[in-house]
């Protein structure tokens, strides 16, 4: 199968070569693109390389599937002439998942809502994803109410230059070497924590967190939930973090809980405080499941529970789970 992957010199482009390697995905030529700058170098896959192209030759390579990790407005202006070339789409950006006319798609919850005529598919946030995969069997039983979510996010979702600023500072601070670094954030990272991530909008809330409440409501098929978030960036590699306090309509018993997370494929609960077991993102690094810790009851108010959601947010929340859409329309029949 001729696979294009749009971006592919990026973290998360990157990231998805990985990840379709290691599940063997049936690539019978891969078409890498990037930015004119990057046209003509190559790279390698499965031990071959491959030359980078341009966009519209690779639209003209006639790809079964594009995997889109290149940016909104990137992917606002290409992936419609992919789709129109008959190419499906799956876009790991932010351009498409609150088009009421595009599938917002964790597999392991709505997968099965995928068409043919479904050529642009939007891949959701990162945060967003690692929550719905751990609350989705818990809505289902118990049906939830509202959801409060506080996250601790890895600097790799922010991209190569917050990685660099993070090394970069770290080498100053503990080897104090004199080094240049970039600045991807307004204020330092390293031993710092700044509760912002994407751009403040007129309700004081960021982007990334209005994300988080608006898709959450789409991929779970229920505009009735409540969601109110606040994303935090943390000096962390590996994964991100999510406190995760959530009221049901009925309630429920924790054992029972425990019970039904050991259960969904994609979740590992790591959930033993005598001891002191519990998620951390060195832990979910370069892995795809979701998990899960520190399930208690809030004592607070009733019907509500308190959770601790992890995951490598480099693969699961983006590039595993485009593959696994890709996966699952393979196996649908909705490329080949």
């Amino acid at each position: 199968m001729k696979v294009a992957v749009v971006g592919a010199t990026g973290l998360v482009g990157t990231k998805m070569l990985q990840v379709l390697a290691e599940r063997n995905f049936p690539v019978t030529e891969l078409i890498p693109v990037a930015s004119p700058k990057s046209v003509g170098k190559t790279i390698s896959f499965r031990g071959n390389e491959y030359v980078i192209v341009s966009m519209e030759e690779a639209i003209q390579l006639k790809p079964a599937v594009a995997i889109f990790s290149a940016g909104g407005s990137t992917s606002l202006e290409w992936a419609p002439k992919f789709a129109e070339a008959g190419i499906p789409v799956i876009d790991n950006s932010s351009a498409w998942r609150m088009d009421p006319t595009k599938k917002l798609v964790v597999p392991e919850i709505n997968a099965d809502a995928l068409t043919k005529e479904d050529l642009i598919i939007a891949n959701p946030n990162c945060s967003t994803i690692q929550m719905v995969v751990a609350l989705n069997p818990l809505h289902k039983r118990y049906g939830i109410k509202r959801i409060v979510v506080s996250t601790y996010q890895s600097v790799t979702g922010t991209g190569v230059k917050a990685v660099e600023q993070l090394h970069g500072e770290r080498r100053k601070q503990v080897a104090g070497e004199s080094v240049d670094y970039p600045m991807a954030y307004k204020y330092p990272i390293d031993l710092n924590v700044i509760p912002q991530i994407d751009v403040f909008l007129e309700n004081g809330y960021t982007k990334e967190e209005m994300k988080m409440v608006k898709e959450t409501c789409k991929i779970l098929r229920d505009d009735s939930i409540r969601v109110t978030a606040t994303t935090v960036r943390i000096p962390v590699m590996g994964g991100h973090s999510e406190s995760v306090n959530v009221e049901f309509e009925t309630d429920f018993d924790l054992n029972e809980v425990r019970s039904i997370l050991s259960e969904v494929s994609g979740v590992v609960v790591v959930d033993d405080p005598a001891n002191q077991q519990y998620p951390m993102p060195m832990d979910a690094h370069e892995r795809d499941e979701v998990f899960v810790g520190r399930i208690r009851r809030d004592e607070s108010q009733p019907n509500t529970l308190n959770c601790w959601i992890v995951s490598d947010n480099l693969r699961k929340g983006a590039a595993t789970n485009a593959i696994q859409i890709a996966e699952y329309m393979m196996g649908a029949g909705l490329i080949a």
